[in-house]
């Protein structure tokens, strides 16, 4: 979605207007003998509260994140992040907080678990309306390419979608040689009408051949590893989880904001991770 503090995720800002592929390939379980059967790590929010801080931290505050967004990040505030009746709620509120006009809450699993290659699975249901943009992402927990941590150690977007297109998810992947500013980045979409009233499987599977993503075990994109070099896959590194519901931004404001709409809660049900078989 969008690194701290620079333009990184202007890389997803043009994602709806160009480069799109629409891969529908039934699926389901290509890989399954791939994956062990039992996740290594998961959070199931089974608990009410805070969000584990075992398992997540907190990317905190209103810089727009490179991108021109709304919204502060808040740290341990219950409003904007908490674990209610098994599910994790991310809520962006229409609020004043230093200097910005909404709250929400962007988590993060850096430094708590990192990870190289693995299933990931997370289970949610999404908000709606214009001016949302809720995200299932990772990022490089180190940098180890390049001159520039954004997009030179890579971003693989599990989940993206912005509220004034609301049947539409995107999964893109965003490298130095593959994003929008030299118009080479790498996308997809698929029409999904009930990603904002019922819950849906989003995942990805990571190898050192390709990254596959898929929504309810549906295939609809692939990125392979073409064995180039680091600026076409930097994915032999760890990277760590992000999940956030931005406000507005280049891309998520692209039509304008309704305030009418907030609160909005992005809601997940799990998130689970399953190592590669050896």
């Amino acid at each position: 979605m969008k690194i701290p503090f620079i333009s990184a995720t202007l890389g997803v800002v043009i994602i709806s207007m160009a480069f799109k592929a629409n891969i529908a390939v039934s699926d389901t379980n290509t890989n399954a003998s791939e994956f062990e059967s039992k996740p290594y790590w998961a959070d199931e929010f089974n608990k009410n509260g805070l969000p584990d801080a075992k398992k997540w931290g907190y990317d905190i505050g209103g810089s727009g994140w490179g991108n021109h967004e709304l919204q502060y990040y808040t740290k341990d505030n219950l409003k904007n992040a908490r674990v209610e009746n098994g599910k994790l709620i991310i809520e962006a509120i229409k609020e004043p907080l230093e200097g910005k006009n909404y709250t929400s809450a962007r988590l993060t699993s850096k430094g708590k678990a990192d990870f190289l290659y693995g299933r990931f699975e997370i289970k949610a249901k999404l908000p709606k309306g214009l001016g949302t943009w809720p995200a299932i992402w990772m990022l490089a927990t180190e940098h180890s390419y390049g001159q520039n941590y954004w997009p030179d150690n890579g971003e693989i977007d599990i989940m993206e979608h912005v509220g004034y297109d609301p049947n539409v998810i995107h999964a893109s992947v965003h490298t130095k040689s593959y994003y929008h500013s030299i118009g080479t980045q790498k996308t997809a979409v698929k029409t999904v009408p009930t990603s904002m009233t019922e819950f849906h499987v989003y995942r990805i599977d990571w190898t050192p051949e390709k990254i596959d993503s898929y929504i309810d075990g549906e295939l609809y994109f692939t990125f392979k590893n073409e064995k180039t070099g680091w600026k076409e896959w930097p994915f032999d590194k760890k990277q760590h989880l992000l999940l956030n519901l931005a406000v507005g931004g280049d891309w998520g404001g692209q039509k304008g904001v309704d305030d009418s709409i907030f609160p909005q809660k992005f809601e997940i049900d799990y998130v689970r991770v399953y190592k590669m078989k050896k």
